[in-house]
């Protein structure tokens, strides 16, 4: 075999490596804690999105004996709070509130709309999940049985699902068969990143740091998360399996632009892990075959598809036919994206422009 050979092979090698490390930590199944501790779950929330009332719902009736909910907009006029009220009102029973405001302690956004939830609680464990999260009934015990010794926060990254459309199917594609297999390869190989979706913490680590503000310190909150654990010398651990998110209808546009958000935050992030990721993509293992022995490319393309029909199909991920053309585009737009990135270096998000922060020369 020759080199660009064996190179093409190697790389498909480590591609359904991870996708086998991914399966495994799906089937790992933590010891159940005994103790049931107070928890704030904070969710904030932003413009109103199709699967709102399913998803926010989902926050009623967990299956966890103590903890409160608190939801965070930062505008009166914002037309999801009617419905945060609504669903408040449909859970008499429930230890929910809606806090009302906007805290300029960051230049992101969503943490400056969790500020007041952070400051509100007096929870010391605190599960912040997105908006568009869907949390089962085991959501809480979840994260609680996830904090083993030496964790500092428990994360998940999200699995899309109910997908409309083929460009609904990619946005999935690029969640699951590549960001959820590599995020849960990791954390099975003991490197956890946070992912903003859900970030279940202690506040009083946070607060050594400098509060909630500290997040604020990267592009993103999930970013600067996992750094400020990792000086502290502990873990961040992630749940078996991800919870869901809905996906709904796409456009081409809202794909292209949510992904290159996420790909310069990697970049900015994880600068040396960005500088892989061309790795990831088929794009160069194929040119290598066509280069050296093309009728192995058929058979490199089976494995290497059949590799994520397997992880799918063992995680509970969409994997129908339309599925697999969504992974050729999102495979397909890889290497574009990845050289997209370094055309600037922020993004807006939400109408708010974010940027890298520049630190001040000493002296």
């Amino acid at each position: 075999m020759s080199a660009l050979s064996l190179t093409a092979f190697s790389l498909l090698a480590l591609h359904l490596s991870a996708a086998a490390l991914a399966v495994s930590h799906g089937r790992r199944r933590p010891p159940r804690r005994p103790d049931a501790p107070f928890i704030c779950l904070l969710r904030p929330v932003c413009g109103l999105d199709g699967f709102d009332r399913e998803t926010l719902g989902s926050s009623f009736g967990l299956d966890y004996p103590d903890y409160e909910i608190v939801f965070c907009v930062a505008r009166e006029d914002d037309p999801v709070a009617a419905v945060v009220r609504e669903l408040i009102d449909l859970h008499p029973g429930a230890r929910a509130r809606l806090l009302v405001g906007n805290d300029p302690i960051t230049a992101n956004p969503k943490l400056n709309n969790l500020a007041k939830g952070w400051a509100a609680t007096e929870a010391r464990l605190v599960a912040i999940a997105d908006a568009n999260l869907m949390l089962p009934r085991d959501y809480l015990r979840q994260l609680v049985d996830g904090w083993t010794p030496g964790t500092a926060m428990v994360s998940s990254p999200p699995a899309g699902d109910r997908a409309e459309g083929l460009w609904g199917a990619v946005e999935a594609a690029f969640l699951n068969g590549l960001q959820g297999r590599w995020q849960l390869a990791a954390a099975r190989c003991g490197l956890g990143f946070a992912q903003g979706k859900t970030m279940f913490l202690d506040r009083d680590l946070l607060d050594r740091q400098g509060g909630l503000a500290a997040l604020g310190r990267e592009l993103a909150e999930d970013v600067a998360a996992t750094r400020i654990v990792r000086e502290e010398g502990r873990a961040v651990r992630l749940v078996p399996r991800p919870f869901v998110q809905p996906i709904g209808r796409r456009r081409l546009r809202e794909v292209w632009g949510r992904q290159l958000r996420w790909s310069r935050i990697r970049r900015q992030g994880f600068p040396a892990l960005f500088a892989l990721e061309p790795l990831l993509s088929p794009a160069i293992p194929l040119l290598a075959l066509a280069l050296s022995a093309p009728l192995l490319i058929l058979p490199f393309l089976a494995l290497w598809y059949g590799g994520e029909w397997a992880l799918c199909r063992a995680m509970g991920w969409p994997r129908a036919k339309r599925d697999l053309a969504a992974w050729v585009l999102r495979d397909l737009m890889l290497p574009v994206l990845w050289l997209a990135t370094f055309a600037r270096q922020g993004f807006e998000w939400r109408g708010t422009a974010m940027a890298p922060t520049v630190e001040e020369p000493a002296g």
